[in-house]
């Protein structure tokens, strides 16, 4: 349940992808780090659908973080990079080759023996507050130090770098949910009582702006590929650190989760330089065509 749950998030996590990417594309270059990069966004339906997917994400995710672990349901989110190769390959009309079906069986693979050989435990449901302070002032410390390096430099670094800080906002954001759900679970009217309802919202809205700000600052292939493998990353370390989730290290499972996730991250970053993903970059709009050459560019699509 748990896997099927994280999988079918991951699914709508890549059309939310595609939508609000076509919900930003067309807007000014100045905009980056300006709310009017969203009042832009708010006025495009497709956006909105977008927006309205990622909530319905966001109550898959929920669910699968209430029954299972951090450390267990966020890497599994990789596989959106898959799912998403898949939407351009239909939508879009490219015959899926080599490329594509390598780094979709080595995310795949890699996901399953990470998750083989480290066989995440529980640690604690309830984290005292120092672990929520050490970790909150990390991830805070790390998404202020990417939003101050993505103002500079070119636009794949700036797009790595919001993503970066996005990634980390929805790792927390993640911590966050997992606690939340269980204090839903038993009571969901005594909610309000509780800071990380609060912190939530705050940090889910700030994750959500950092990715237009990463989709907008440069190429998919950069943004798409950072967000996948950070926020997983992520979350492990937050997982073991705040939750105290139990990896299994012993003896050669260490090294081999290692090379598993190492294996699965390949494999994304490979099919996030596909074309079906890379024409998708920054000054290219996206428009559904008759079936073309896998090396034709998307033409322009009307605003």
């Amino acid at each position: 349940m748990v896997y099927a749950l994280a999988l079918a998030a991951s699914l709508v996590n890549a059309l939310t992808s595609v939508l609000q990417r076509l919900g930003v594309q067309n807007a000014p270059a100045d905009a980056t780090l300006r709310l009017s990069l969203l009042t832009h966004a708010l006025r495009r339906r497709v956006w909105l659908l977008g927006f309205a997917l990622m909530i319905v994400s966001f109550v898959l995710q929920a669910i699968a973080l209430h029954v299972g672990r951090l450390s267990e349901v966020q890497p599994i989110l990789t596989t959106e990079l898959v799912f998403l190769t898949a939407i351009l390959a239909i939508w879009f009309r490219f015959t899926v080759g080599s490329r594509e079906w390598i780094g979709a069986i080595a995310v795949a693979g890699g996901l399953s023996g990470f998750l083989y050989f480290a066989q995440p435990r529980y640690g604690m449901t309830q984290p005292p507050g120092w672990r929520w302070g050490v970790a909150g002032g990390v991830c805070v410390g790390i998404i202020a130090v990417t939003v101050v390096l993505a103002t500079r430099g070119p636009r794949w670094w700036r797009a790595t770098m919001f993503g970066t800080a996005a990634s980390v906002s929805f790792a927390f954001t993640a911590a966050c949910t997992k606690v939340v759900s269980d204090f839903a679970s038993a009571d969901w009217t005594q909610l309000y009582r509780h800071w990380q309802a609060y912190a939530l919202a705050v940090f889910g809205a700030l994750a959500v702006f950092l990715t237009q700000n990463a989709i907008h600052a440069g190429p998919l292939v950069a943004s798409q590929s950072t967000l996948v493998l950070v926020d997983p990353l992520a979350s492990i370390c937050i997982g073991i650190g705040l939750f105290g989730d139990d990896l299994h290290t012993g003896g050669a499972a260490g090294p081999l989760e290692a090379l598993s996730l190492l294996i699965a991250f390949g494999g994304a970053v490979w099919l996030a330089r596909s074309p079906l993903i890379s024409a998708m970059n920054e000054g290219e709009r996206l428009e559904p065509q008759p079936r073309r050459s896998r090396s034709a560019p998307l033409p322009d699509a009307a605003g």
